[in-house]
Protein backbone atom coordinates (compact mmCIF):
# COMPACT_ATOMS: atom_id res chain seq x y z
CA UNK A 1 0.00 0.00 0.00
CA UNK A 2 1.39 3.42 -0.66
CA UNK A 3 1.32 5.75 2.26
CA UNK A 4 2.63 9.37 3.13
CA UNK A 5 3.64 11.09 6.18
CA UNK A 6 3.44 14.88 6.79
CA UNK A 7 6.50 15.81 8.89
CA UNK A 8 4.44 18.82 10.24
CA UNK A 9 7.46 20.55 11.87
CA UNK A 10 6.45 24.24 10.49
CA UNK A 11 2.66 23.54 10.52
CA UNK A 12 0.26 23.51 7.84
CA UNK A 13 -1.72 24.90 5.05
CA UNK A 14 -3.05 23.88 1.56
CA UNK A 15 -0.20 25.55 -0.26
CA UNK A 16 2.03 23.88 1.60
CA UNK A 17 0.49 20.60 1.58
CA UNK A 18 0.12 21.26 -2.92
CA UNK A 19 3.96 22.41 -2.67
CA UNK A 20 5.10 19.43 -0.76
CA UNK A 21 3.15 17.00 -3.55
CA UNK A 22 4.80 18.84 -6.35
CA UNK A 23 8.10 18.44 -4.49
CA UNK A 24 7.69 14.29 -3.98
CA UNK A 25 6.78 13.89 -8.02
CA UNK A 26 3.62 15.25 -8.96
CA UNK A 27 3.38 16.70 -12.17
CA UNK A 28 1.98 20.20 -12.14
CA UNK A 29 0.46 19.85 -15.81
CA UNK A 30 -1.42 16.84 -14.67
CA UNK A 31 -2.53 18.70 -11.76
CA UNK A 32 -3.48 21.98 -13.91
CA UNK A 33 -5.08 19.16 -16.01
CA UNK A 34 -7.37 18.69 -12.91
CA UNK A 35 -8.45 21.65 -11.45
CA UNK A 36 -9.09 22.71 -15.30
CA UNK A 37 -12.51 20.82 -14.91
CA UNK A 38 -13.44 23.27 -12.29
CA UNK A 39 -15.65 26.45 -13.04
CA UNK A 40 -13.35 29.13 -11.23
CA UNK A 41 -13.18 31.60 -13.89
CA UNK A 42 -9.81 33.08 -14.93
CA UNK A 43 -6.90 32.59 -12.74
CA UNK A 44 -3.23 30.92 -13.04
CA UNK A 45 -0.70 28.57 -11.17
CA UNK A 46 2.49 28.39 -10.68
CA UNK A 47 5.60 25.57 -8.73
CA UNK A 48 8.67 27.85 -8.20
CA UNK A 49 11.79 26.53 -6.19
CA UNK A 50 12.53 28.59 -3.16
CA UNK A 51 14.86 28.22 0.00
CA UNK A 52 13.73 28.01 3.81
CA UNK A 53 17.33 28.32 5.84
CA UNK A 54 18.68 27.13 2.85
CA UNK A 55 16.92 24.04 2.33
CA UNK A 56 15.28 23.96 -1.26
CA UNK A 57 11.04 23.07 -1.79
CA UNK A 58 8.11 24.03 -4.10
CA UNK A 59 6.38 26.96 -3.29
CA UNK A 60 2.71 27.02 -4.93
CA UNK A 61 1.05 29.88 -5.90
CA UNK A 62 -2.43 30.74 -7.22
CA UNK A 63 -2.59 33.90 -9.41
CA UNK A 64 -6.27 35.03 -9.88
CA UNK A 65 -7.05 37.45 -12.25
CA UNK A 66 -10.02 38.92 -10.43
CA UNK A 67 -9.40 41.77 -7.94
CA UNK A 68 -12.27 40.89 -5.99
CA UNK A 69 -12.76 37.42 -4.26
CA UNK A 70 -15.54 36.09 -4.20
CA UNK A 71 -17.66 34.86 -1.10
CA UNK A 72 -19.01 31.25 -2.33
CA UNK A 73 -21.56 29.41 0.36
CA UNK A 74 -21.03 25.35 1.23
CA UNK A 75 -23.79 24.72 -1.45
CA UNK A 76 -22.24 26.94 -4.21
CA UNK A 77 -19.17 25.30 -3.54
CA UNK A 78 -20.15 21.57 -3.45
CA UNK A 79 -22.41 22.17 -6.55
CA UNK A 80 -19.17 23.29 -8.60
CA UNK A 81 -17.26 20.36 -7.12
CA UNK A 82 -20.04 18.13 -8.42
CA UNK A 83 -20.41 19.66 -12.09
CA UNK A 84 -17.11 18.87 -11.96
CA UNK A 85 -15.75 15.30 -14.07
CA UNK A 86 -13.54 14.69 -11.22
CA UNK A 87 -12.98 11.79 -10.27
CA UNK A 88 -15.80 10.17 -7.64
CA UNK A 89 -13.04 10.12 -4.93
CA UNK A 90 -11.85 13.14 -5.32
CA UNK A 91 -14.94 15.06 -5.75
CA UNK A 92 -16.57 13.10 -2.57
CA UNK A 93 -12.96 14.30 -0.10
CA UNK A 94 -13.38 17.72 -1.11
CA UNK A 95 -16.52 18.21 -0.41
CA UNK A 96 -16.56 16.35 3.31
CA UNK A 97 -13.52 19.01 3.93
CA UNK A 98 -15.62 22.35 3.26
CA UNK A 99 -18.62 20.51 5.10
CA UNK A 100 -15.96 20.10 7.93
CA UNK A 101 -14.93 23.69 7.40
CA UNK A 102 -18.59 25.12 7.08
CA UNK A 103 -19.58 23.14 10.56
CA UNK A 104 -16.28 24.88 12.29
CA UNK A 105 -17.52 28.42 11.17
CA UNK A 106 -20.86 27.79 11.66
CA UNK A 107 -20.32 26.90 15.22
CA UNK A 108 -18.55 29.76 15.85
CA UNK A 109 -20.98 32.32 13.68
CA UNK A 110 -23.79 30.49 15.71
CA UNK A 111 -25.57 29.55 12.29
CA UNK A 112 -26.23 26.64 10.25
CA UNK A 113 -23.12 25.43 8.09
CA UNK A 114 -25.45 25.96 5.17
CA UNK A 115 -25.87 29.23 6.17
CA UNK A 116 -22.18 29.71 5.89
CA UNK A 117 -20.34 32.68 3.78
CA UNK A 118 -16.72 31.48 3.18
CA UNK A 119 -14.94 34.69 2.70
CA UNK A 120 -10.87 34.08 2.89
CA UNK A 121 -11.65 29.49 1.90
CA UNK A 122 -14.21 30.14 -0.48
CA UNK A 123 -11.36 32.26 -2.72
CA UNK A 124 -9.95 30.72 -5.86
CA UNK A 125 -6.93 30.22 -4.07
CA UNK A 126 -8.34 28.07 -1.43
CA UNK A 127 -10.66 26.17 -3.33
CA UNK A 128 -7.57 24.92 -5.49
CA UNK A 129 -5.43 24.24 -2.60
CA UNK A 130 -8.12 22.03 -1.08
CA UNK A 131 -8.98 20.31 -4.35
CA UNK A 132 -5.89 20.07 -5.94
CA UNK A 133 -4.01 18.55 -2.48
CA UNK A 134 -7.23 15.96 -2.93
CA UNK A 135 -6.37 15.47 -6.24
CA UNK A 136 -2.49 14.98 -5.76
CA UNK A 137 -2.73 12.62 -3.70
CA UNK A 138 -4.90 10.62 -5.99
CA UNK A 139 -2.27 10.85 -8.57
CA UNK A 140 0.19 10.12 -7.05
CA UNK A 141 -1.83 7.03 -5.53
CA UNK A 142 -1.36 7.84 -2.02
CA UNK A 143 -3.97 5.63 -0.08
CA UNK A 144 -3.16 6.11 3.62
CA UNK A 145 -1.83 9.29 5.24
CA UNK A 146 -0.13 9.84 8.96
CA UNK A 147 0.32 12.89 9.90
CA UNK A 148 2.95 14.56 13.00
CA UNK A 149 1.39 16.17 16.24
CA UNK A 150 0.86 20.06 14.61
CA UNK A 151 2.44 22.81 15.99
CA UNK A 152 0.61 25.99 16.89
CA UNK A 153 0.83 29.56 17.25
CA UNK A 154 -0.17 32.54 18.42
CA UNK A 155 -0.79 35.92 18.66
CA UNK A 156 -3.53 38.12 16.49
CA UNK A 157 -4.36 38.04 12.62
CA UNK A 158 -6.65 39.91 10.33
CA UNK A 159 -9.21 38.34 8.00
CA UNK A 160 -12.93 39.33 7.41
CA UNK A 161 -14.43 39.14 10.05
CA UNK A 162 -11.97 41.71 11.80
CA UNK A 163 -9.01 41.03 14.54
CA UNK A 164 -8.97 37.52 15.91
CA UNK A 165 -6.59 35.02 18.17
CA UNK A 166 -4.05 32.78 16.22
CA UNK A 167 -4.96 29.75 16.57
CA UNK A 168 -8.10 30.84 14.14
CA UNK A 169 -11.32 29.91 16.47
CA UNK A 170 -11.97 27.81 13.21
CA UNK A 171 -8.58 25.84 13.32
CA UNK A 172 -9.00 25.28 16.96
CA UNK A 173 -12.71 23.53 16.25
CA UNK A 174 -10.97 21.68 13.54
CA UNK A 175 -7.64 20.75 15.83
CA UNK A 176 -10.32 18.53 18.37
CA UNK A 177 -8.82 15.14 19.29
CA UNK A 178 -6.04 15.90 16.97
CA UNK A 179 -2.70 16.18 18.75
CA UNK A 180 -0.63 19.89 19.03
CA UNK A 181 2.22 21.51 20.53
CA UNK A 182 2.96 24.94 21.15
CA UNK A 183 5.53 26.23 18.45
CA UNK A 184 6.57 28.67 20.68
CA UNK A 185 5.95 31.42 17.54
CA UNK A 186 3.42 34.28 17.16
CA UNK A 187 2.45 32.95 13.48
CA UNK A 188 -0.17 31.45 12.31
CA UNK A 189 1.05 27.62 12.10
CA UNK A 190 -1.90 25.67 10.74
CA UNK A 191 -4.50 27.22 8.96
CA UNK A 192 -7.68 26.37 8.54
CA UNK A 193 -7.76 25.06 5.43
CA UNK A 194 -4.50 22.77 6.68
CA UNK A 195 -6.40 21.80 9.93
CA UNK A 196 -9.49 20.94 7.43
CA UNK A 197 -7.68 18.93 4.98
CA UNK A 198 -5.69 16.81 7.60
CA UNK A 199 -8.48 16.07 9.75
CA UNK A 200 -10.29 14.13 6.82
CA UNK A 201 -7.02 13.02 5.62
CA UNK A 202 -5.84 11.62 7.92
CA UNK A 203 -5.47 7.79 8.89
CA UNK A 204 -3.52 8.34 12.42
CA UNK A 205 -1.69 11.36 14.35
CA UNK A 206 1.60 10.66 15.81
CA UNK A 207 5.16 8.87 14.97
CA UNK A 208 6.22 8.47 11.45
CA UNK A 209 4.85 4.58 10.56
CA UNK A 210 7.24 1.70 9.62
CA UNK A 211 7.41 2.41 5.33
CA UNK A 212 9.84 2.36 2.76
CA UNK A 213 10.68 5.84 1.45
CA UNK A 214 10.41 6.00 -2.31
CA UNK A 215 10.37 10.16 -2.64
CA UNK A 216 10.53 13.26 -0.49
CA UNK A 217 9.26 16.49 -0.96
CA UNK A 218 9.26 19.88 0.46
CA UNK A 219 6.53 22.58 0.74
CA UNK A 220 7.03 26.02 0.89
CA UNK A 221 5.18 28.16 3.27
CA UNK A 222 4.93 31.81 2.54
CA UNK A 223 6.58 33.37 5.55
CA UNK A 224 10.68 33.41 6.27
CA UNK A 225 10.25 32.24 10.08
CA UNK A 226 13.54 33.26 12.34
CA UNK A 227 13.60 29.64 14.31
CA UNK A 228 13.05 26.97 11.71
CA UNK A 229 12.53 26.37 7.76
CA UNK A 230 8.95 27.28 6.90
CA UNK A 231 8.49 24.36 5.01
CA UNK A 232 6.25 21.23 5.08
CA UNK A 233 7.60 17.80 4.04
CA UNK A 234 6.09 15.23 2.89
CA UNK A 235 7.24 11.15 3.03
CA UNK A 236 5.81 8.90 0.33
CA UNK A 237 6.69 4.95 0.04
CA UNK A 238 5.24 1.51 1.27
CA UNK A 239 3.73 0.77 4.16
CA UNK A 240 6.38 -2.26 5.81
CA UNK A 241 3.80 -5.40 6.45
CA UNK A 242 2.55 -5.04 10.50
CA UNK A 243 4.00 -8.63 11.14
CA UNK A 244 7.22 -7.66 10.19
CA UNK A 245 8.32 -4.03 11.47
CA UNK A 246 6.30 -1.45 13.98
CA UNK A 247 7.30 1.57 16.03
CA UNK A 248 8.23 1.39 19.72
CA UNK A 249 9.30 3.50 22.45
CA UNK A 250 11.73 2.57 25.23
CA UNK A 251 11.75 4.24 28.25
CA UNK A 252 14.66 3.51 30.79
CA UNK A 253 16.34 5.15 33.73
CA UNK A 254 18.85 4.16 36.38
CA UNK A 255 17.98 3.66 40.02
CA UNK A 256 20.84 3.50 42.81
CA UNK A 257 18.42 4.00 46.09
CA UNK A 258 14.98 1.65 45.41
CA UNK A 259 13.98 -0.60 47.45
CA UNK A 260 15.02 -4.52 45.25
CA UNK A 261 11.92 -5.62 46.35
CA UNK A 262 10.35 -2.71 44.62
CA UNK A 263 11.18 -3.83 41.37
CA UNK A 264 9.03 -6.66 40.97
CA UNK A 265 5.77 -4.81 42.01
CA UNK A 266 7.05 -2.20 39.28
CA UNK A 267 7.30 -5.06 36.52
CA UNK A 268 3.86 -6.23 37.53
CA UNK A 269 2.44 -2.66 37.16
CA UNK A 270 4.43 -2.10 33.77
CA UNK A 271 3.15 -5.36 32.34
CA UNK A 272 -0.45 -4.52 33.47
CA UNK A 273 0.08 -1.22 32.00
CA UNK A 274 0.35 -2.56 28.46
CA UNK A 275 3.89 -2.91 28.63
CA UNK A 276 5.79 -5.11 25.46
CA UNK A 277 8.92 -5.55 27.30
CA UNK A 278 10.47 -4.67 30.73
CA UNK A 279 14.23 -5.57 31.77
CA UNK A 280 16.52 -5.02 34.82
CA UNK A 281 20.43 -4.63 33.93
CA UNK A 282 22.50 -4.20 37.00
CA UNK A 283 24.45 -0.65 36.88
CA UNK A 284 27.31 0.63 38.43
CA UNK A 285 26.41 3.97 39.39
CA UNK A 286 27.99 7.18 40.60
CA UNK A 287 30.53 7.44 43.84
CA UNK A 288 30.80 3.54 43.04
CA UNK A 289 26.86 2.67 44.16
CA UNK A 290 25.26 -0.52 42.96
CA UNK A 291 22.25 0.32 40.83
CA UNK A 292 19.75 -0.94 38.49
CA UNK A 293 18.88 0.26 35.11
CA UNK A 294 15.28 -0.34 34.12
CA UNK A 295 14.26 -0.77 30.71
CA UNK A 296 10.94 -0.71 29.21
CA UNK A 297 9.22 -1.28 25.96
CA UNK A 298 5.97 -0.30 24.94
CA UNK A 299 3.67 1.22 22.18
CA UNK A 300 4.05 4.89 21.18
CA UNK A 301 0.42 5.54 22.28
CA UNK A 302 1.69 3.93 26.10
CA UNK A 303 4.23 6.35 26.60
CA UNK A 304 2.92 8.48 29.34
CA UNK A 305 0.97 5.54 31.40
CA UNK A 306 4.36 3.63 31.43
CA UNK A 307 5.94 7.10 32.30
CA UNK A 308 3.73 7.35 35.02
CA UNK A 309 3.96 3.95 36.18
CA UNK A 310 8.15 4.21 36.46
CA UNK A 311 7.78 7.80 37.95
CA UNK A 312 5.51 6.69 40.63
CA UNK A 313 6.66 3.23 41.58
CA UNK A 314 10.66 4.23 41.83
CA UNK A 315 12.73 6.86 43.18
CA UNK A 316 13.71 7.93 39.84
CA UNK A 317 13.85 11.40 39.33
CA UNK A 318 13.36 11.30 35.49
CA UNK A 319 12.40 8.88 32.46
CA UNK A 320 14.60 9.03 28.70
CA UNK A 321 12.23 8.09 26.38
CA UNK A 322 12.93 7.29 22.30
CA UNK A 323 11.07 6.20 19.50
CA UNK A 324 12.52 3.17 17.26
CA UNK A 325 11.81 0.08 15.28
CA UNK A 326 11.15 -3.54 15.59
CA UNK A 327 10.55 -6.05 13.70
CA UNK A 328 9.06 -9.15 14.49
CA UNK A 329 7.66 -11.99 13.14
CA UNK A 330 3.53 -12.51 12.57
CA UNK A 331 2.17 -14.58 15.48
CA UNK A 332 -1.52 -15.71 16.79
CA UNK A 333 -2.24 -17.27 19.79
CA UNK A 334 -4.08 -20.91 18.73
CA UNK A 335 -4.93 -23.74 20.68
CA UNK A 336 -3.59 -27.65 20.03
CA UNK A 337 -4.77 -30.56 21.61
CA UNK A 338 -2.19 -32.46 23.66
CA UNK A 339 -2.21 -35.18 26.26
CA UNK A 340 -3.71 -33.48 28.81
CA UNK A 341 -6.29 -31.72 27.04
CA UNK A 342 -6.26 -28.48 24.75
CA UNK A 343 -3.14 -25.83 25.40
CA UNK A 344 -3.10 -22.80 24.35
CA UNK A 345 0.70 -21.86 22.18
CA UNK A 346 1.78 -19.05 20.27
CA UNK A 347 1.46 -19.95 16.32
CA UNK A 348 4.82 -18.44 14.84
CA UNK A 349 5.34 -18.34 10.88
CA UNK A 350 8.77 -16.59 9.38
CA UNK A 351 8.96 -14.66 6.03
CA UNK A 352 9.07 -18.38 4.55
CA UNK A 353 5.73 -19.21 5.60
CA UNK A 354 7.40 -21.61 7.79
CA UNK A 355 5.18 -22.57 10.74
CA UNK A 356 6.16 -22.88 14.78
CA UNK A 357 4.58 -23.23 18.08
CA UNK A 358 6.09 -21.33 20.94
CA UNK A 359 4.72 -22.67 24.58
CA UNK A 360 3.32 -20.11 26.89
CA UNK A 361 4.35 -19.92 30.37
CA UNK A 362 1.23 -19.50 32.34
CA UNK A 363 -0.88 -22.09 30.52
CA UNK A 364 2.01 -24.71 30.59
CA UNK A 365 2.43 -23.84 34.45
CA UNK A 366 -1.41 -24.51 34.85
CA UNK A 367 -1.21 -27.79 32.90
CA UNK A 368 1.68 -29.38 34.83
CA UNK A 369 -0.05 -27.84 38.26
CA UNK A 370 -3.70 -29.39 36.84
CA UNK A 371 -1.99 -32.43 36.17
CA UNK A 372 1.03 -33.46 38.48
CA UNK A 373 3.56 -33.10 35.76
CA UNK A 374 6.71 -31.39 35.71
CA UNK A 375 6.74 -27.92 33.82
CA UNK A 376 9.50 -29.36 31.51
CA UNK A 377 7.52 -31.85 30.40
CA UNK A 378 5.38 -29.99 28.61
CA UNK A 379 7.84 -27.66 27.19
CA UNK A 380 9.18 -30.70 25.88
CA UNK A 381 6.21 -32.28 24.44
CA UNK A 382 5.46 -28.73 22.48
CA UNK A 383 9.08 -28.94 21.03
CA UNK A 384 7.90 -32.66 20.07
CA UNK A 385 4.89 -30.81 18.24
CA UNK A 386 7.18 -28.40 15.97
CA UNK A 387 9.52 -31.45 14.85
CA UNK A 388 6.18 -33.63 13.85
CA UNK A 389 5.07 -30.32 12.28
CA UNK A 390 9.01 -29.60 10.20
CA UNK A 391 8.59 -33.43 9.25
CA UNK A 392 5.36 -33.55 8.06
CA UNK A 393 4.97 -33.58 3.83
Amino acid sequence: MKIAYLDCFSGISGDMLVGALLDAGLSLDQLKGGLCRLDLGAYEIHAVREARHQIYGTRFLVAEQETVHAHRNLREIQSMIQRSDLPETVQHKSIEIFEGLARAEGAIHNRPPEEVHFHEVGAVDSIVDIVGAVYGLECLNVEKIFVSPLPVGSGFTTCAHGTIPIPAPATLSLLKGIPVIDSGTRHEMVTPTGAALVRELAASFGPMPPMTMESIGYGVGTRDLLDRPNLLRILIGTEAPAHETETVVVLETNVDDCNPEWLGFLMEKLFDAGALDVVFFPAQMKKGRPGVHIQVVGLPRQEDGLMAVMIAETTTLGVRFRYCQRRVQKRASKEVDSPWGRIRVKAVTDKTGLLRYAPEYEECRQTALTHGIPLREVYEWIAGLNARISQAP
